[in-house]
């Protein structure tokens, strides 16, 4: 939010980020970082910037200095980057702030509606070349149970998800593991602010056969919608118009070729009853 404040600002004064950056002692890639909120925020910096913009609304340089104290205040999820990849950090902090978040999944149940036991057996198969002490597994297990409470806190989430009906399918875990998990996600399905759509294999193809994705939208105006995608080893994080739009509309397709909403106990029951 800070940094999309002082890109809008350095904008409207007709200043580069090279002098901008000039400024304050640093580079034009370091006014970019700054205006992607990928670095900390010296305050020190942040009154240069304003000054050199010539915010003159006290009450608005007042606000923005507090957002960048509170910028740098560590969340409660950053006591798990020694487990998780750097790429992944930004994530945490957005889900967190997120209004709504639309999910696409091909392989697994979505990380916010998982079981601790369903959590472990993905966890698990996430290092390939020796088993994952089981210390680590019991907090990463833990951290992706805490990222749960974005749908539960006093202001909860939206959350939409549409899995294709392999990930029901597949016993990751175990049958039993699945079968537990299935019923979860029979009552996470009930809850007002969850929406959880199925694409059945008799559909046939769809859009978006590319891979799993995740669309994050903020209620707040000064934040943009963000689409994140995870690969293997890294993630990428997109932001631009027309990268956005794409998403939602392919979104949108993947929603209406699913089966309504109202349909989902019935599909999920019926993989229970084959198992």
């Amino acid at each position: 939010m800070l940094g999309t404040h002082l890109r809008r600002l350095r904008e409207d004064a007709g200043i580069s980020r090279t002098d901008a950056g000039w400024a304050i002692r640093g580079s034009e890639s370091k006014i970019s970082r700054l205006e992607l909120g990928r670095v900390g925020f010296k305050v020190r910096d942040v009154e240069d910037l304003l000054a050199l913009y010539k915010l003159e609304d006290e009450v608005e340089r007042d606000r923005l200095l507090q957002l960048a104290r509170e910028a740098n205040n560590p969340g409660w999820w950053q006591r798990y980057d020694d487990l998780t990849p750097n790429w992944f950090h930004s994530y945490l902090g957005l889900e967190m702030a997120a209004d709504l978040i639309r999910t696409f999944e091909l392989q697994f149940i979505p990380g916010l509606l998982q079981t601790p036991e369903y959590a472990r057996a993905v966890v698990a198969l996430g290092r390939l070349d020796e088993p994952m002490p089981r210390e680590e597994q019991d907090r990463l297990v833990s951290l992706r149970m805490r990222r749960q409470e974005v749908l539960t806190r006093q202001r909860p989430a939206r959350l939409w998800a549409v899995i294709d009906e392999a990930v029901l399918r597949r016993p990751i875990g175990g049958k039993t593991v699945l079968r537990n998990q299935l019923e979860y996600l029979i009552e996470q399905s009930r809850r007002h602010n969850v929406t959880l759509q199925i694409i059945p294999f008799g559909k046939g193809g769809y859009t978006a056969t590319g891979g799993a994705f995740t669309l994050l939208r903020f209620n707040d105006a000064d934040l943009n919608d963000i689409v994140y995608i995870e690969h293997l080893t890294s993630a990428v994080y997109l932001d631009k118009r027309e990268d956005l739009d794409a998403y939602v509309v392919t979104m949108d397709a993947l929603s209406i070729s699913a089966s309504q909403p109202r349909d989902t106990e019935r599909l999920i029951r019926a993989v229970i009853d084959e198992l």
